[in-house]
């Protein structure tokens, strides 16, 4: 392995756990699953990392909070969703500003619906699943700005 593949791979590595630790110890529990702050680290992951390593360290830190809160049935979607939005903020990173926000909003509009359908065949209902839209509208919004503040500090080391 070369050096800058080994270099992509820490940077994967240590993203997808920063992934972990902000979506699984920052976390308000709610009916069907829990608010967290992971998104603002999905969405920086995307900024920081190309799509492939982003769509694959926001999966895999997503997907182990999940496994690791006892939310297993998320998991599948999780890796998806969250990689999904990671993907769409890296092919907007050396766009403008304008361009990161369309496709994170884009990002955070695919994991809401995302989760609705998820919630709504795991419970066999689509009416309870619409208590999470908001909160996740909310916890995607709030990682948006708050990724888009930090990339503006860390972009030097992409």
């Amino acid at each position: 392995m070369d050096s800058n593949q080994t270099k992509k791979l820490v940077r994967t590595s240590v993203l997808a756990a920063v992934v972990f630790v902000t979506t699984f110890a920052v976390t308000i529990p709610l009916g069907y699953g829990y608010f967290n702050m992971g998104d603002a680290a999905v969405f920086l992951t995307g900024l920081l990392l190309g799509p492939k390593y982003a769509f694959l360290a926001a999966g895999i830190g997503s997907g182990l909070a999940d496994y690791t809160a006892g939310y297993m049935f998320y998991i599948p979607s999780t890796f998806v969703l969250k990689g999904i939005m990671a993907l769409l903020a890296s092919k907007a990173s050396e766009k403008s500003l304008k361009t990161k926000i369309a496709a994170m909003l884009a990002g955070g509009l695919i994991m809401n619906i995302g989760y609705y359908v998820t919630e709504g065949i795991i419970y066999g209902n689509w009416i309870a699943p619409l208590y999470n839209l908001p909160w996740n509208a909310l916890q995607f919004t709030l990682g948006m700005f708050i990724a888009l503040l930090l990339y503006k500090q860390l972009k030097r080391f992409k």
